[in-house]
C-alpha cells in the first residue's frame, strides 16, 4: 500500500508569520501613499493569494495600482518581513511523528515558493519535507485548488491517501476541489467558524493532535 501523504500550509499552520506579513502589507500601502489605520485588525491578510489581499487593501483608497503594490510588498517582505515569524510550539514534534509513521510530507503554500524555502531552511524544517511548493513570481499556482492539483500530479499522489492541513478556508476549499481530506488547525489565523463553514473534515486543536486526526480521516472516516 502507498504511504499516505500530508500537504501542510505554511503561514498560520507551521509558522506564526503574521507580524512580518502585516508589516509588509502596511509598507506596500505606504509606498503608494496610503496609511492604514494602525488600530485596524489585519489578521485576515494571512492566507489569501497576494493579488487577492492587495486588491482588498487598495479598494478603500480607490487605488488600482495592483502590480506596484505587489512589487512593494515583495521587496519589503523579501528583506525585512521574511523571518519576522516563529515556528508554532509543537510543530517540530508533530512533523517528526508524521515522518516516523511513514507519511510523505509536502508544503503547499500560496506564498512564493522561493520565500517558503528560505523560511523553512532558516527554521531548520526544510529537510522534513519531500517537496516545498508555492506560487511563482507571476502568481501561477497561488490558488490552493490549482496548487494541490499540481502537487497531486507532480508527486503521483492518490487523493484518497492524501490530506491537506491548513488554517484558512482556502486550504479546505482547495482540498475539497481535489477530492482530498481537509484538516483545519485551530491555532492559526482563520476567523471564527471559518473552517467549519468551509466544510473541514476535521479540526485539530493542537499540533500534538494532528497525526491522530490525519490517521482517523484516512482510515476511519470523519473525525469530530
Amino acid at each position: 500500500m502507498t504511504n499516505p501523504a500530508a500537504l501542510f500550509d505554511l503561514d498560520g499552520t507551521l509558522t506564526e508569520s503574521g507580524p512580518g506579513i502585516i508589516a509588509s502589507v502596511r509598507h506596500a500601502a505606504a509606498a503608494l501613499g496610503h496609511t492604514i489605520d494602525p488600530a485596524e485588525d489585519l489578521s485576515w491578510v494571512i492566507g489569501p493569494p497576494l493579488e487577492t489581499l492587495m486588491q482588498r487593501v487598495l479598494a478603500p483608497f480607490g487605488d488600482t495600482r495592483l502590480s506596484e503594490a505587489m512589487a512593494a510588498y515583495r521587496a519589503d517582505y523579501g528583506t525585512a518581513g521574511l523571518f519576522n515569524s516563529r515556528v508554532y510550539p509543537g510543530i517540530e514534534a508533530a512533523l517528526d511523528g508524521f515522518r516516523a509513521a511513514g507519511w510523505r510530507m509536502f508544503v503547499a503554500t500560496s506564498k512564493r515558493g522561493d520565500f517558503a524555502r528560505r523560511i523553512l531552511q532558516h527554521f531548520g524544517l526544510a529537510d522534513r519535507f519531500r517537496g516545498i511548493y508555492g506560487s511563482d513570481g507571476a502568481g501561477a499556482l497561488a490558488q490552493k485548488s490549482d496548487l494541490i492539483r499540481h502537487i497531486l500530479h507532480r508527486e503521483a499522489l492518490r487523493p484518497a491517501a492524501t490530506v491537506m492541513i491548513g488554517d484558512r478556508s482556502y486550504d479546505i476549499d482547495g482540498a475539497r476541489a481535489n477530492g482530498v481530506k481537509g484538516i483545519g488547525v485551530a491555532w492559526g489565523y482563520g476567523q471564527n467558524g471559518e473552517l467549519h463553514e468551509a466544510g473541514a473534515d476535521a479540526i485539530a486543536d493542537t499540533p500534538a493532535d494532528l497525526l491522530a486526526v490525519a490517521n482517523a480521516q484516512l482510515h476511519n472516516g470523519k473525525s469530530a
